[in-house]
């Protein structure tokens, strides 16, 4: 298990140097009082950037403070933003502002940075399952790196109340379809080709993921059967998004673009192992990887009618410039 050092955010300053001499490589800084202060966060960014460049810092960050001066400082160092995804009750009703969220997704995709949300249910007045539903599949499209549901997570505190608009039923949909995204979405470092997977199947990824949760009851490894994704290999994971994906595309008479689909998944899956655990690998596509890559690869009907199929055996290995490949 990895060590965890904890400290007050006044004397990060000087632990900085202490995080350096014990090889520390990844550090956490969820405090409430920095994520709401454009002034501290940018003192902090800039403190990591002078004395810890190569530190990977994750922050949680309010989307109220993210502007083109936050984003630009955050090009200097390492780093990814949980933004919590928050909605106001105004006269009765639950708003939830989807143009504010995106134009905040939109800015630091256009910077390159990395970011995820965090996404609660049944904890605000007014929330129901639909509304719950709606904001989830708002939060994929945005291209997120991950998604976090701090409501299932082991040894959390389940804040979800039940109320005439989110019964005790909807409660548990709700936590199961959660506990699906965490699992095939972030742990199976889906973002770059999920969107694309599911336009052929015509479905919201609430639905994907609602299905997903019976699939994963019907295995064994759901949320009631103590399942903890973040403690599998991604290799594991990502033999569960095959098998699945393989039932969603018979079941919506797609199956015959398969092949392209295990091609994607394989290929970026590799590559994520490649970055995140130093992995590499050989593998087998039908597809050249330059095509794979490409942004035809976007519209996966188009592209199974229009490129040329190509048994490669592709080499996945760390380049000069970061996670590169060739073929044989």
């Amino acid at each position: 298990m990895d060590k965890q050092y904890q400290f007050a955010v006044k004397d990060l300053e000087t632990q900085i140097e202490n995080l350096k001499k014990k090889d520390v490589t990844e550090f956490t800084l969820h405090d409430a009082s920095v994520s709401k202060d454009k002034r501290q966060l940018l003192k902090i960014i800039n403190l990591f950037a002078q004395k810890a460049p190569d530190l990977y810092l994750n922050l949680l960050i309010d989307a109220s403070v993210i502007d083109k001066e936050v984003a630009l400082a955050a090009t200097q160092i390492f780093c990814s933003f949980d933004i919590p995804l928050e909605c106001e009750n105004k006269g009765g009703k639950l708003l939830f502002d989807k143009k504010y969220y995106a134009n905040k997704a939109n800015l630091l995709n256009d910077f390159g940075l990395v970011f995820g949300f965090y996404l609660t249910y049944a904890t605000a007045e007014g929330d129901s399952l639909k509304a719950y539903m709606d904001r989830l599949d708002f939060a994929v499209n945005q291209y997120p790196n991950h998604i976090d549901f701090p409501q299932t997570m082991e040894g959390a505190d389940d804040t979800a109340r039940v109320t005439g608009l989110f019964s005790a039923k909807d409660i548990r949909y709700a936590r199961d379809l959660s506990f699906a995204c965490r699992t095939f979405y972030t742990q199976g470092r889906a973002v770059p080709w999920f969107l694309s997977a599911l336009k052929p199947l015509r479905i919201y990824p609430s639905r994907f993921f609602a299905d997903f949760a019976e699939w994963q009851r019907c295995n064994n490894c759901d949320y009631k059967s103590g399942f903890i994704p973040e403690k599998e290999e991604h290799k594991a994971i990502e033999k569960m998004q095959l098998l699945f994906l393989d039932v969603k595309y018979e079941e919506k008479q797609c199956d015959d673009l398969l092949t392209v689909v295990h091609d994607v998944v394989t290929i970026n899956g590799a590559m994520s192992r490649l970055a995140g655990e130093n992995q590499e690998s050989q593998i087998e596509t039908s597809y050249h990887p330059d095509d794979l890559f490409s942004e035809e690869i976007f519209d996966l009907k188009a592209f199974a009618e229009n490129v040329c199929m190509m048994e490669c055996k592709v080499n996945i290995f760390a380049g000069e410039e970061g996670p590169d490949y060739s073929v044989n």
